[in-house]
């Protein structure tokens, strides 16, 4: 289902902290226009920390609404509760997603057997298929490979892939061995995606596709073609730009350089997220110049 560049995208505030509808709804024309596979409706990038869980799933069902079947959506719908976490995958399906991204339990740090339970909670009458979201670096609860095999195989018909943010390439080959080749793996570092790709990954969750849609879509075709050198080439023009993307805390980055690739995009942003500090704008400028965006 889910495969090429896939962005986590933003979700655009007013300066007043609105939700700008009309905004959003451009940006996933314009996104799906410029060939991305998927969108992630309020993932960690669209600020879903900070949305109530009536705008969150309010926002999926636009999302849902404005892409209308043209790419499937993957909604963020995770929680370290696993009884909200469970409701949140009922309220996904009501909106209208095709699959839910789920986080391990955050902040309460359960075991690895806690996280399987939670998995295997979380699976029982499933109306969903999940994603996993492994990404140990904001969560601080890392699902190890021998515990992801586990997950996937024993419920393989509702765990269908993983988004790996957890930096570390060599889970590529520790989870193909573990959950079998089938099971899709996207990564969620786009500045590693050249490497994932070329150890069996089949895409990317990105960051930096909100702004470069159309060069992220090409680079992640000439990976899927086998094209590894064109890749390398639009990977080392992309890469000022994933490095960008986190020169200040996320999404400050992204939403600043949407309104350098699209200027009246709403940059606004909820506490206690604040916008980039003009040392990272600096470097967002010269990266989307070194890109060819700006």
């Amino acid at each position: 289902m889910f495969s090429g560049s896939i962005p986590a995208l933003v979700t655009p505030f007013g300066d007043d902290g609105a939700f700008d509808e009309a905004a959003y709804r451009a940006l996933i024309d314009w996104q799906i226009d410029q060939g991305s596979a998927g969108l992630v409706p309020c993932g960690t990038t669209g600020e879903a920390a900070t949305l109530t869980a009536e705008e969150h799933f309010g926002i999926v069902a636009v999302c849902v609404d404005q892409a209308a079947g043209r790419v499937p959506i993957l909604a963020g719908a995770g929680s370290n509760d696993t009884r909200v976490a469970a409701d949140n995958l009922r309220r996904a399906k009501d909106a209208g997603a095709d699959a839910a991204l789920m986080v391990p339990p955050y902040y309460n740090r359960p075991s690895q057997e806690g996280i399987f339970q939670h998995f295997a909670a979380l699976a029982t009458d499933a109306p969903l298929p999940i994603v996993l979201y492994n990404v140990p670096g904001r969560t601080v609860t890392d699902i190890l490979p021998a515990t992801m095999a586990r997950i996937v195989t024993t419920f393989p018909d509702v765990f269908i892939a993983v988004k790996d943010a957890s930096g570390a390439l060599a889970r590529v080959s520790q989870q193909r061995s573990g959950c079998g080749a089938g099971f899709v793996q996207l990564s969620g570092n786009d500045d590693l995606a050249l490497a994932f790709n070329a150890m069996g990954g089949t895409g990317c969750i990105s960051v930096s596709a909100n702004v470069a849609p159309r060069l992220c879509a090409e680079f992640q075709a000439a990976c899927a073609s086998g094209d590894y050198a064109a890749a390398l080439t639009l990977h080392d023009r992309l890469y000022p730009l994933h490095d960008a993307m986190f020169a200040d805390a996320s999404p400050g980055p992204v939403k600043y350089a949407m309104t350098r690739v699209r200027p009246g995009f709403p940059a606004g942003l909820r506490l206690p997220m604040t916008p980039a500090n003009e040392a990272a704008c600096r470097v967002v400028d010269a990266a989307l110049t070194h890109a060819g965006l700006i």
